[in-house]
Formats: C-alpha cells, structure tokens, sequence
C-alpha cells in the first residue's frame, strides 16, 4: 500500500530523490525563519486533482492537520509532535509553526503518511477515494489482494509516470512469485528470498538488484514487561545474538551488522565504531548481565513469522541455540503469518520486527523511540534521551548536533530495548523488458517506492 498510495497515486511537498537529496514535489521551494522554528512552503500552482480539481493551500493545510487532531490514530502524530500550528498563507503558500526549531522539518514532509488529500472544504479531507495529484489514478483496489491504477493523463511531472497501467499484487509465497516473474505474469517483485538468488541469477532475462540502506532487522523487547523491564535482561540478550552468524545465514550477506542502533550506514550522523564499539557475541558477559538481574537461568519466549522478515523463523532457532550457552533458554513460538502485525507485534513481550529505514536521525527517533511515539513498539522511556531529541532537532550547529545524537545512539545501545541484528539490504528482481536507473533509491525498496513513475518498458 505503500508502493500504490506513495509511489503511484499520491505526492507529498518534498521528495527524497534517488541520490538521498531532498526535492521539491508539490512544494515548489521552501524556506525557514533562522531559528527554524517557522517554515514557509510555496504550493507549486496549476496541479490538478484527479478529479479535476486544483491543488492549493487550504489542502496542504487540512492535509496536515488530519493528522494533528486530538482523535488522531496516525502514526505520523508523532513525526509532527513539533507542530504548533499550520496555516494558509494566501491561494499558494502555506506556513508551519513550530514549538521548537527543527532542522530537518521539509524531510519530514515526506513521509509516506503524509500525502496531500483533497480538502473537503470543511477542514476535513477526502483520504478514503484514493484522489490525488499523483501519476496514476486508482481504478480497482481489493484490500490485501489486488490493485490496479491507471495513468494519469495530466500528471504535472514532466518525464514521469510511463506506463499505461500498474498492477500490485499481493503474493505471499516466495516460489509463486519467482514463478510469476519467469512466466512474465508479473514483471517485477520485491523481497527476493535470499535461499533463491543463486539460481534466480542464472535465469535468462531477469535481473537481481540489493540495495543496502536503513532497512533493519529488530527484535523489540517490551521494557514495560517483566522480564524486559530489567535492563540488565535486556544486555543479556543483546549479547546472546551471534550477529555474524545471522549475517552469513539469514542474509546471506546482503546487509551489515547491526549494533542495537537504528541509525543505519545512510544516516549521515551514524556513530562511526570508535564511538559505539561492534557490540559481538559473548555468552560470559550475557552471564554476567543475567546474575546482575538476580537470576542464574532465564526462561523466556520469542514469537516470529515470515511476515515479520525473511527468515525470522530461522533466525529465532539461531537465537535459541545461542542463547544456551548463557543460561537462557528461548521457545520459539511460530506465529501465522495473518495478523502478525496486529495481534503479536507490540503486544508479546518479545518478537521478531523489521523498519523501513528514515532519512533522518530525528525522525527515526521521533517515530519509534520517543516517550510519547505511536509506534514505540519496546515501550521504552528515557528521559535524558527525550531531552535530547528536543535539543537535537532544533540545534543548527552540525557538531554539536552530531554530539548529541552519538549521544543518543549510546543510549540506545545500553539502555534500549531493540535488539538489532542487523541492517538488511533491499531486495528485488526484474525483467530486462524493464528499464531501471543504474541509480536507484534506497530509503525505500523499489526504488524508494517510486517504481511506477520512474522506470519504464526498454
């Protein structure tokens, strides 16, 4: 859904380019007060609605505020937690207030929750049609299933947007989707299981691409659920994870290791290793973190499923078989794959996760690891980490900046509760009748998820 709605038939104000810059997309330019504590968009005119109807600034405005409301159940809530107030400013303007200076406020505007609607003229917007700006428009769409968009005549990207019609297909199965792709059914499909590539290379007219960026792997640890609210227990079992290990045999190469960390090898304020050290495999000083906590064995589960991230289930084995030596005894317990993301993932104390990467430090931070985040999947509060995210975001000082959020990511590493094994390449195979850039986007898979609009049939 991300691919159709952010990728295909929606824009934002800004875009990350394939290079990892910053762009203007339904903004035509942007600016700040020196404190960036205010920022001034200017809405790009003559950009038409699917359904005819002319963009302008009361839909940025309602579009934003959606999102801003007290009954607000969307995960960008707490991306735009900063926000004091948004406002018109005349037809093609439209100006932010902020409760605190925040540097990197225009990437944010372009997170894949916060596409621009069509106001419905009474400060609500219409985000249940499937309108938009975007360079195709929505023509079938089975939840889960099937989707199918058409494109869109009056897309105002020139050089956009090639194909006639895109079809997004949900198919679960590794094997069906290899086979799909070879018979020509499908021409192109994300998550490649790594078992297969191998042979998927030696088949004549496809192509394998990795991306490695922010993507990673998690194992979020409830810090509010005995045993995990124990920090002790949680070192524990950051140290039973044989990171090396996961590499060579659940990835099989395509990633890095993780260092329970989510600021990834694309964030341009990542700890380097003399300041964070590889945390490694080491059963002693997981021994020795369990008698801290008062215990001499631990008995704990883990829930995992495919859905989760390719492999986890075997991943969760490794873990149980590492974790012996220290003392710990882990039963895994295999989750269907159907409402994974519903009924285990922040709701057992212990469970395999992966994240798309963010641009940014802020708003990974902001996201999941903030006091007060939506998406806070270990449940974790830090009050010296929350103190600095709020110093961080509005410092314009890049080294003091940078200070503060090494800072953070020590706090993580030793405090948090995210085991983070690893930073996994994006994935994805095609068909040469497919023309894909030489450089591709990787804040995303698929090319940042703007496939649709920036490939084309060779």
């Amino acid at each position: 859904m991300i691919n159709v709605l952010f990728g295909q038939v929606r824009n934002n104000l800004t875009e990350v380019a394939a290079t990892g810059d910053l762009v203007p997309e339904l903004a035509e330019s942007w600016d700040s007060t020196p404190d960036a504590k205010v920022w001034t968009f200017k809405i790009r005119p003559g950009v038409e609605f699917h359904n005819g109807k002319t963009l302008d600034s009361r839909d940025v405005v309602d579009s934003i505020r959606h999102h801003l409301a007290e009954d607000s159940k969307s995960a960008a809530k707490a991306i735009l937690a900063g926000v004091e107030s948004v406002e018109a400013d005349g037809t093609h303007g439209v100006k932010v207030t902020l409760t605190g200076g925040d540097a990197d406020f225009p990437f944010l505007m372009s997170d894949y929750h916060i596409l621009i609607c069509p106001s419905n003229g009474d400060g609500t917007i219409d985000w249940q049609s499937g309108i938009g700006t975007g360079g195709y428009t929505l023509v079938e769409h089975d939840p889960g299933v099937r989707t199918l968009t058409k494109r869109n005549p009056n897309y105002w990207k020139e050089g956009r947007a090639h194909f006639d019609e895109v079809e997004t297909l949900q198919i679960a199965d590794p094997n069906a989707r290899l086979n799909a792709l070879r018979t020509g059914s499908i021409d192109c499909m994300n998550n490649v299981d790594l078992k297969i590539v191998e042979r998927l290379k030696r088949i004549a007219g496809l192509h394998f691409r990795a991306e490695t960026g922010n993507k990673q792997l998690t194992l979020p640890m409830r810090t509010d659920t005995a045993p995990f609210d124990n920090n002790d227990v949680r070192l524990a079992i950051k140290n039973i994870i044989n990171r090396e290990e996961w590499l060579e045999k659940i990835i099989f190469g395509y990633g890095q290791l993780g260092n329970d960390n989510p600021i990834g090898p694309a964030n341009i304020y990542r700890a380097t290793t003399d300041e964070l050290p590889q945390r490694t495999y080491d059963p002693d000083k997981a021994k020795h973190h369990l008698k801290k906590a008062g215990l001499d064995r631990l008995s704990i589960q883990f829930h995992a499923a495919e859905t989760a991230f390719g492999g986890a289930v075997n991943a969760a084995q490794l873990l149980r078989e590492s974790a012996a030596p220290a003392g710990i005894d882990i039963e895994v317990v295999r989750e269907p794959d159907d409402g994974y993301w519903s009924n285990v993932w922040m709701n057992k104390a212990f469970s395999a996760c992966y994240w798309g990467g963010r641009p940014t430090e802020n708003w990974i931070f902001s996201q999941i690891y903030a006091a007060d985040a939506s998406w806070n999947d270990t449940f974790w509060k830090h009050d010296r980490f929350n103190e600095l995210l709020l110093q961080a975001r509005a410092e314009l000082d890049t080294t003091k900046r940078r200070e503060m959020y090494v800072e953070m990511q020590r706090i993580i590493h030793h405090e948090g509760g995210v085991g983070l094994p690893l930073f996994q390449a994006d994935t994805m195979a095609y068909s040469d009748k497919l023309h894909v850039p030489e450089v591709i986007g990787n804040n995303w898979e698929l090319d940042g998820h703007k496939n649709a609009e920036r490939w084309w049939f060779a």
